[in-house]
């Protein structure tokens, strides 16, 4: 039988880890892309509340969670490490397979660790609404969820096709009071120009970033919220593997390859930077892997250099893998997967060599995922399914070659509104996609050009 660890009230943790005190090389700064000097963080009081900026500078290692954000957190929280078995026996495999189980929070995935603190943050700076884009809508969800808790308004941009594949997830948006559009629209100014340039446009998320910053700046009341990418956000998410370090300590335990899905980096940062603690602190050992599609290989293909958050520009230019911001994605269904760039944090621990990552097609990855419901029960979301693949393989690695691993993963979503990307799995219909290295080449020229002008290599 499966084994479930969870934790009492008084074990929880009460503080988020923050790893930029332990990292051995300072993150590069944000630079204002007007003038390619270090970004003041006062410019981002625009767009995002005085402690959200504060947090997202910090360079302390532990950082309070308020109380009335606990408070909420318990509706969900704490969530369950669970082992296994069921999938260890179809491997047939000696290594030992445990995954935090995320889908148990009300929107059913990790986002609601950041998206309700974020909607706090904002709620007692005196903010009205809050804008945001959202890819497969599991972002969306949950802000839409974090700002009915705390009262406040809710605009969801949606990039257009996950809007037309996943309208279970515009209807939950629309359910917790949120305002939902199909990402390019007419009513921002960068929306209009992308339908201009293309009006099948099918969206992304860097152009829904963009038509969710505009409208935030263009409103007094209105601020932004990113649910991925920023040092804050995944700050928020390391309550993930804080969690399970007090769970593995319980059964006695510990992993020694953590794993998870990255598209803007946050579900695989919660999880493994509390492991990747004690790595830098030179107390243990681990591997952590982040695994993304070859459709949208940010890490695995992109370079790392300074990149807009956004297709119009309208951010702070970050130091990161991307493949470059006018990148517009194949029409995979791991929508939360399909970013142009990888969180600054993220990018400069696999610049440094301290993590991994690989990439996979998304027929593979439906094969792990199906695998992985016909064993564990539980469907996972499509974005979930990648890092399931990369445990598949390594499991039956640790099989071939007679080695015991305890491998942890980050199940970050159910997948109960992605049952048409799972209709076209078991139909036949799904397709691969791989990005060409030309469009990567294009995208780069296009961003050395810009950089160049600016005064940065």
């Amino acid at each position: 039988m499966n084994v479930k660890i969870n934790l009492s009230e008084k074990e929880m943790p009460h503080q988020w880890y923050n790893i930029v005190a332990d990292l051995p090389t300072p993150p590069p700064p944000p630079l204002d892309p007007s003038t390619g000097a270090p970004m003041d963080p006062s410019l981002l009081l625009k767009i995002f509340p005085r402690s959200l900026i504060e947090q997202e500078v910090s360079t302390e290692r532990w950082i309070e969670i308020p109380d009335e954000l606990w408070d909420v957190y318990r509706l969900w929280r704490p969530t369950p490490l669970i082992r296994a078995r069921n999938l260890e026996k179809a491997l047939k495999t000696p290594a030992r397979i445990y995954y935090k189980w995320e889908g148990v929070s009300p929107a059913g995935s990790h986002k609601p660790n950041t998206a309700v603190a974020q909607a706090y943050y904002n709620k007692i700076e005196g903010i009205k609404r809050l804008t945001t884009e959202t890819g497969a809508g599991q972002w969306g969800s949950a802000l839409a969820m974090g700002c009915k808790f705390m009262g406040i308004e809710c605009t969801v941009y949606m990039v257009k096709v996950s809007y037309q594949q996943k309208p279970y997830r515009r209807i939950l948006m629309q359910l917790w009071g949120a305002d939902v559009y199909a990402s390019p629209t007419d009513r921002t100014e960068s929306g209009r120009k992308i339908l201009e340039q293309d009006p099948n446009s099918p969206g992304s998320l860097g152009i829904a970033i963009s038509e969710a910053v505009e409208d935030a700046f263009k409103h007094e009341d209105t601020n932004y919220s990113l649910g991925s990418v920023l040092n804050h956000v995944l700050l928020h998410q390391t309550i993930i593997g804080l969690e399970a370090r007090k769970q593995f300590e319980m059964i006695g335990e510990w992993p020694d390859v953590v794993v998870g899905c990255i598209g803007g980096g946050s579900n695989f940062a919660g999880l493994s930077f509390p492991f990747l603690m004690d790595k830098l602190q030179g107390k243990k050992d681990i591997r952590a892997v982040a695994v993304e599609p070859t459709a949208c290989p940010s890490v695995t293909k992109g370079i790392y250099t300074y990149d807009f958050g956004d297709v119009a520009g309208l951010t702070p230019l970050l130091k990161m893998f991307t493949l470059g911001h006018s990148f517009i994605p194949s029409p995979i269904h791991a929508g939360g997967l399909r970013y142009h760039g990888m969180a600054p944090l993220v990018s400069l621990l696999y610049k440094e060599g301290i993590i991994e990552a690989v990439a996979y097609p998304q027929k593979p990855v439906f094969e792990a995922g199906v695998l992985f419901a016909q064993t564990e029960g539980y469907v996972p979301a499509p974005e979930t399914a990648h890092a399931i693949k990369f445990v598949v393989d390594e499991a039956i690695r640790c099989r071939e070659e007679g080695k015991e691993e305890v491998i942890l993963f980050n199940a970050s979503g159910h997948g109960h509104f992605d049952m048409a990307a799972y209709d076209e799995y078991i139909s036949g219909r799904l397709e691969d996609y791989v990005y060409p290295e030309e469009k990567v080449k294009e995208a780069v020229r296009e961003l050395e050009e810009f950089l160049k002008s600016i005064g940065q290599k």
